[in-house]
């Protein structure tokens, strides 16, 4: 993740689309296209999960590279493997617009989080793997964790490094609650939730790791002078 400047932010992209009107078909094949990214990203995360340095190999076949988390994906990089995204790009007939879904820190996020749910919610709907009370338990933990995270990344994306720690804390609390679910006595004594719960405690570790780098950076922001900015 790279320094932040709101001054580049979405306001000002937002300002220079000028007369940019899309209807919904528009909107609705942009966001359809964000959706692939996360579910891209999720493919390279599940190819490099035996890989410790797999946060950093993920962001280079994202074509972020090493330290640019809070800028947008790189269109111009072709993934190891893969041929040229842009290839079969729609013409939008404008600039390349940014929004939230572009964020790298929003993608990685949401991937792993769709990881997590979705292997959770194949044991949650039977009972006799997992007790419904844990079941419902750990999948609100991980809504909430996913939706502090969200909203941090809105903070961050205004240049606003102080609530965007603040949430970034909440959703480390919730996160903690997910890794305390997973390791109650109670929880191990499943087997279904053992096999869960090694798969998916790298992937907890992961996003805090993530989540921990920007509030380190937000810090970073925060205690640097005045006079640095101008």
């Amino acid at each position: 993740m790279s320094d932040h400047d709101p001054d580049s932010g979405p306001e000002n992209e937002w300002e220079e689309r000028g007369e940019l009107a899309w209807n919904e078909f528009d909107w609705e094949r942009y966001l359809r296209e964000q959706d692939d990214t996360i579910h891209r990203y999720l493919g390279f995360y599940e190819a490099f999960r035996h890989n410790p340095n797999r946060i950093d190999a993920v962001a280079e076949q994202m074509g972020w590279g090493q330290g640019n988390w809070s800028e947008a994906e790189d269109d111009d990089a072709t993934p190891a493997g893969d041929e040229d995204p842009a290839a079969d790009a729609p013409d939008y007939g404008e600039a390349e617009i940014y929004t939230l879904h572009k964020n790298p820190i929003f993608i990685a996020t949401k991937a792993i989080y769709l990881g997590a749910k979705r292997q959770w919610e194949l044991n949650a709907g039977d009972s006799a793997k997992v007790p419904a009370p844990l079941a419902l338990a750990l999948l609100a933990s991980l809504h909430r964790g996913e939706e502090q995270a969200v909203q941090a990344i809105h903070a961050l994306d205004f240049g606003d490094f102080a609530m965007a720690v603040s949430l970034f804390k909440r959703a480390l609390s919730a996160l903690n609650e997910s890794l305390s679910l997973l390791n109650a006595d109670s929880a191990t004594a499943h087997r279904a939730v053992m096999a869960y719960r090694e798969d998916t405690l790298p992937r907890l570790f992961d996003l805090r790791e993530i989540w921990l780098r920007v509030i380190n950076e937000c810090r970073e922001e925060l205690d640097r002078p005045v006079d640095e900015e101008n």
